[in-house]
């Protein structure tokens, strides 16, 4: 009873801190006005996803474990919240990016792991903080796709093994909750903003790393499979036609789906979450019975069909075009 009692003052404060946030940005117009790389068509308020590295900060005042990943949260969501502002310097928003990885992953001591398989860990994880960004580009997509993984994260915690603290996945799930009823919806209230998917994408990383170390297993890196086959091939298109990778598109499948073809929103982020939830349950079961063979055959396998479903789409939205000049 204490402990429900506790949950709900927390979704109390959650939810009333998302509500005063909303006054100030109106206030202060932290506003994302529409532009022709944009995938709303009105003023919707920036920077909710502040409620993210809030909570985090609430359950570390409980908990007090693990402080140098809370560190490394705080780190990139002052800096992304202040590139939610004002634009900051690619340079200053790597940097962070690196220097939270580095706590990250001294405080799970992948420090001791061989010097190949750190780097390319290392290299790809701060590639990823940026990757799991620009998939945040349609209404409901960062937040359903994060609330499948802590869902995963706190089944395989209960009844597979345990590999982490159930009230962090608890508190930054009602956190998530919370932040989809004013943005999963046809015209969203608010958006994360890189404050919001860069939080979640570290919150991510920690848990995957964390499920790593605890069964000496690589196969959980496929948790992140959706979104990374999706940017990994959407980095390698652009680069092929000489395009700047770092600056914004709409050439996500994602973008594709919703932009010029028409889908809603919450159709295209419910296509993409129910991928990675079958994926999921791939890997937990191949887990379960040993056969760890499944996930490498599984991540070949989806990035091929993947890649048909990127061709196939672009040339639906060429011939779209094409008709309507």
């Amino acid at each position: 009873m204490n402990l429900a009692i506790g949950y709900f003052f927390l979704i109390i404060v959650l939810i009333s801190f998302e509500l005063l946030y909303f006054r100030l940005a109106e206030r202060f117009q932290i506003i994302d006005k529409p532009n022709q790389r944009s995938s709303h068509s009105q003023p919707t308020i920036r920077g909710a996803g502040i409620i993210f590295p809030i909570v985090i900060l609430i359950w570390f005042s409980f908990y007090f474990s693990w402080q140098w990943f809370v560190l490394g949260a705080l780190f990139i969501a002052i800096v992304s919240f202040a590139d939610d502002l004002k634009p900051v310097s690619s340079v200053l928003r790597v940097s962070t990016h690196v220097l939270a990885m580095l706590l990250l992953f001294y405080q799970l001591s992948l420090f001791e792991w061989p010097v190949l398989l750190l780097s390319a860990a290392f290299i790809i994880s701060v590639g990823a903080l940026s990757a799991f960004n620009f998939m945040d580009g349609i209404n409901g997509i960062t937040g359903l796709y994060a609330l499948v993984n802590f869902i995963t994260f706190f089944a395989i915690n209960m009844w597979v093994t345990v590999f982490t603290d159930s009230a962090l996945l608890i508190f930054i799930s009602i956190a998530v909750l919370i932040f989809l009823f004013f943005n999963l919806r046809k015209k969203a209230r608010c958006f994360s903003g890189d404050v919001g998917s860069v939080s979640l994408a570290f919150v991510q990383i920690f848990l995957m790393f964390q499920l790593i170390s605890t069964t000496d297993n690589l196969m959980w890196v496929g948790v992140c499979l959706v979104f990374g086959v999706d940017a990994v091939l959407t980095i390698i298109d652009r680069i092929r036609l000489g395009e700047n990778i770092f600056k914004p598109h709409r050439q996500h499948v994602y973008q594709y789906l919703s932009n010029e073809l028409g889908w809603s929103h919450n159709l295209v982020s419910i296509f993409y979450v129910v991928l990675q939830f079958l994926i999921n349950l791939i890997i937990v079961f191949a887990y379960l019975y040993q056969q760890f063979w499944i996930v490498p055959a599984l991540i070949v396998t989806y990035s091929i069909c993947f890649m048909g479903l990127r061709i196939a789409v672009i040339k639906k939205v060429k011939l779209r075009i094409s008709r309507q000049n």
